[in-house]
């Protein structure tokens, strides 16, 4: 595809650091601890800061933070070690040590709070806790403006019929010139146009000053490619958002048609601004920190054109020593995904085989064959399930998407019903061939846009993938068999053949870096803020981690296909 990388997720995140219970060194005094803070690069840590020394204090509260780039498509690994300072040196190793704890930002930023125990090597050092608490540092609340404009009597430009009007919205550059940032669509055949609402970044509107003015030009569009001037007004910024208080209206004027008429001139219209509605834009983060769980699901294709898993060169051959195109896949996206969630038990599906005991085909199956309970316990869990099923089944076919989108798709619904940002639900679809339900797929996928959901599907193996790269609205908006549009792209599509000969974290770069914006594009469309997390609650719970049970209302809706005759398996 032709289109542009997606922006990626990148913010800066201020840690602050305290710890609780540090072992004491020193014989005639209290330890007078230190924290540095390492970040794991091209396989070594690197220290990337540290705090003040404290002294005589075993539960210090650093002051001075670290401040670290966040990108939720990666995995960021970082160890935070305590050490004694006992004297001027820089050197670390000249220092006690007192323990250290290695966890991702993405474990910590999903918890806000994360406390852990301290531990030399693998033995915790005493009662030594530390506490890592995450802030977005950014440049204040973004904002952004819906406005909604319309308008009355205007000129009538055309000989045989009326107007054809839009709108263009100029603000000044700083430097006595203009700049576009705003066109509406042109409306036709009418005097009294009525334009659609059309949101714009409060920064785009003001250019950081609410004094600025804001040139507003009303045109008559030709078929020809010319437009023909109507008029034109303007106001300021903040004349503009006084809007959400009441209907603002100005004389649409036509300062050329004024000379030539005099008194006599009255304008060339009016121009309504109807409302002008002011929303908070919450960054990913924010929701994040705020307590939302990334859900994440994995579905594999188990069609027969994989290949005999009993050969090499089965794409689903297992080799201890060599991860097959699957396992690598599951790696790179479960990995960084796996953080977001709280309990690490992740749903694990299977597609397109035939499946014991009846030997029919089934396109909706879990993994370790719990049909109430298809749940894997961490990543490890999921390559587990997988590695057992792929001897209990017979490959087969067709390759069916949709009962799968649909099965996530159903949890995404009930969430949706709640009106809150607790969840957002990530399907991770692998597949080695071309789709046989598209139409399907596409019908699943456009309900699917209205969902707290994201797809990504990844084509391992070597066959053409056209059908994938149309189902990722990148270039061309998705458009199901009715006609309905996606409400949103929620789709990335990547071969992994594209990735084979690069670090493994480029696949999940790849892949990830449209979710946050897919996430908080859903959240802020339909006006549902962050959560306000408990921090107390959370601190009592990550200090006693106990990880919460798997709902007993799963219901697994498996939807199966009868073929005409049993099957042993291979």
């Amino acid at each position: 595809m032709n289109a542009p990388p997606p922006a990626a997720c990148h913010s800066k995140v201020e840690l602050r650091i305290s710890c609780t219970g540090l072992l004491d060194k020193d014989l005639l005094s209290k330890s007078d601890p230190m924290c540095a803070v390492f970040e794991l690069q091209h396989g070594r840590y690197v220290e990337i800061g540290r705090t003040e020394r404290i002294l005589n204090n075993l539960n210090p509260h650093f002051s001075k933070t670290i401040c670290i780039n966040y990108a939720f498509e990666e995995v960021q690994k970082l160890k935070f070690s305590v050490f004694d300072i006992d004297s001027e040196g820089q050197k670390l190793t000249e220092h006690d040590f007192l323990g250290e704890v290695e966890v991702t930002l993405g474990q910590i930023v999903s918890n806000k709070v994360y406390v852990a125990p301290l531990k030399i090597k693998t033995v915790q050092a005493g009662r030594g806790k530390i506490t890592i608490a995450a802030d977005e540092l950014g440049n204040g609340p973004k904002e952004s403006v819906i406005l909604d404009f319309s308008a009355a009597n205007l000129d009538k430009k055309d000989w045989f019929g009326k107007s054809d009007p839009y709108l263009e919205l100029f603000r000044d550059n700083g430097v006595g010139g203009k700049v576009l940032i705003h066109k509406t669509e042109v409306i036709k055949n009418t005097l009294n146009p009525n334009w659609r609402k059309f949101k714009l970044s409060m920064h785009a509107l003001s250019g950081g000053n609410p004094d600025s003015e804001l040139l507003i030009k009303c045109w008559d569009w030709d078929s020809d490619g010319s437009s023909d001037y109507i008029g034109e007004m303007r106001a300021t910024v903040r004349s503009l958002l006084e809007a959400a208080a009441s209907r603002m209206q100005w004389d649409c004027m036509n300062h050329d048609k004024r000379k030539k008429k005099g008194s006599k001139y009255k304008n060339s219209g009016v121009i309504y601004l109807n409302s002008a509605k002011v929303e908070r834009e919450y960054s990913f983060l924010e929701f994040i920190m705020g307590g939302c769980q990334i859900n994440f699901t994995v579905a594999i294709d188990f069609t027969g054109s994989n290949g005999d898993p009993r050969t090499p060169s089965s794409l689903h051959h297992i080799d201890p020593n060599c991860p097959n195109q699957y396992v690598t896949a599951l790696r790179s996206v479960g990995t960084v995904c796996q953080d977001y969630d709280s309990d690490k038990m992740f749903p694990a599906l299977g597609f397109g085989a035939r499946i014991p005991p009846n030997w029919q085909v089934s396109h909706e199956f879990p993994l370790n064959f719990n049909m109430n309970n298809p749940f894997c316990s961490g990543i490890a869990g999921i390559e587990h399930a997988y590695f057992e099923s792929i001897y209990k089944v017979q490959l087969y076919g067709p390759t069916n998407f949709s009962p799968v989108i649909r099965h996530v798709a159903r949890f995404a619904a009930d969430e949706a019903q709640k009106n809150q940002a607790s969840n957002y639900f990530v399907l991770l679809i692998l597949t080695d061939g071309e789709i046989t339900d598209f139409e399907d797929t596409k019908e699943a996928i456009v309900e699917a846009s209205h969902l707290p959901m994201s797809i990504i599907i990844i084509g391992v193996g070597q066959a053409e993938f056209g059908q994938m790269e149309a189902l990722d609205g990148d270039a061309v908006r998705l458009v199901d068999r009715r006609g309905r549009p996606c409400a949103r792209d929620i789709v990335q599509f990547v071969p992994f053949r594209d990735f084979r000969n690069m670090d493994h974290a480029a696949l999940s770069r790849a892949v990830l870096a449209e979710v946050p914006r897919q996430l908080t594009n859903h959240f802020q469309v339909r006006g549902i803020v962050p959560l306000q997390r408990n921090l107390d609650q959370q601190q009592q719970q990550n200090c006693s981690p106990q990880q919460p049970p798997v709902s007993a209302e799963y219901h697994h809706h498996q939807q199966q296909q009868p073929t005409q005759a049993t099957a042993p398996p291979m």
